[in-house]
């Protein structure tokens, strides 16, 4: 089977997914409730399913959606300040089309990259349980199992964290950290960022030329 045709049965699964019944009743509710800057829109209101480049050999893992940006669209980092730092650094460095990221339908295609995710649901507080991220941790396995990417970034501790789990990696040596680099046995790349939330990027922690840097390794290790 292609990977067109794996990964659009994957994400129909991912999206009909009701595995945790806290993170259903939570998405649900935020869909339902909305907020009122967005309150005329149709929410999404399901799992997230992965976006991007079927054939791509760069992969990014992200934490979860958001519950007004990607729980809202449907789609990775968009609609969310996330989303609006990410994109614009996927443009420049020549992964997407366009920088803008604002709903499915907004024309956005990236180039040799599948972003995806830890969890699939929009959590309370931004922060999927333990139990809630194993449920998820298959449909990782088998996005990574059909891509089989060469470069894998980690936005953020628990994406690199749960590759790791993914990859059986005990290397005790391996710590995140923002430009963190490391080589698995099996020959991928496992690269880390901190993740592009406000958090990070209005504090300054995450600045515009740090997440440029990232995106220029990557694409320097597809030539190596």
């Amino acid at each position: 089977m292609i990977p067109e045709s794996q990964l659009e049965k994957l994400n129909t699964e991912i999206i009909a997914c009701r595995k945790c019944p806290r993170l259903v009743e939570w998405r649900e509710e935020v869909a339902r409730v909305k907020r009122k800057a967005y309150k005329d829109q149709e929410y999404w209101g399901k799992p997230v399913p992965g976006f991007g480049d079927p054939r791509a050999r760069v992969l990014v893992v992200g934490l979860a959606p958001g519950a007004h940006g990607s729980n809202r669209t449907g789609r990775n980092f968009t609609g969310d300040a996330s989303g609006g730092f990410l994109y614009p650094a996927l443009h420049r460095a020549g992964f997407a089309n366009q920088a803008l990221a604002e709903s499915r339908s907004d024309g956005l295609i990236l180039k040799d990259m599948y972003i995806t995710a830890s969890g699939r649901c929009a959590p309370p507080d931004n922060k999927p349980s333990p139990e809630e991220l194993n449920n998820c941790q298959p449909y990782l396995e088998r996005e990574i199992e059909i891509l089989k990417p060469k470069v894998i970034v980690c936005l953020g501790r628990i994406a690199f964290e749960r590759i790791l789990r993914i990859y059986s990696a005990r290397n005790s040596t391996w710590k995140f950290g923002h430009g963190a680099l490391y080589q698995l046995d099996s020959g991928e790349w496992i690269l880390c960022s901190y993740h592009p939330s406000q958090q990070n990027t209005l504090t300054g922690k995450l600045t515009v030329k740090m997440f440029d840097d990232i995106w220029k390794k990557a694409k320097d290790l597809l030539n190596e």
